[in-house]
């Protein structure tokens, strides 16, 4: 890879998780897991960045200042947003952000913090 690909990294902070829903999970082991996926993708060439939302409300905004400040060539949206129903507005919010303002970049999803790399090495 002669140029770094650039790729943004989108999931909830994980101090606001309820983690309810992922027994044995805690911020502790989900800061760890994301910061690890983050490390392989720049082992691998890539320079990621991790981009957490805080709330619902403001995702929308974050994510589209994230992408007009930096651009991107591959934007991975993670499970925790997609794939919980009460997030689907969050999902539909950050997918438009990131058609609006990175409409080149390529869009994935990961089934967990363990694939993420997968997910992106399938599009750049």
């Amino acid at each position: 890879m002669s140029e770094k690909k650039r790729v943004a990294l989108i999931g909830w902070n994980p101090e606001v998780v309820d983690y309810s829903k992922w027994p044995g999970l805690n911020p502790e082991k989900l800061i760890a897991a994301l910061e690890a996926d983050k490390d392989k993708l720049n082992e691998l060439g890539y320079e990621a960045k991790l981009l957490f939302l805080n709330d619902a409300e403001s995702a929308y905004e974050l994510v589209k200042k994230s992408l007009v400040e930096e651009n991107y060539d591959c934007v991975l949206v993670g499970a925790g947003v997609r794939t919980v129903p009460e997030h689907f507005l969050v999902f539909e919010r950050v997918i438009n952000a990131v058609h609006e303002c990175a409409p080149k970049a390529k869009v994935c999803f990961n089934t967990n913090p363990k694939d993420t790399a997968e997910a992106v090495q399938r599009w750049i």
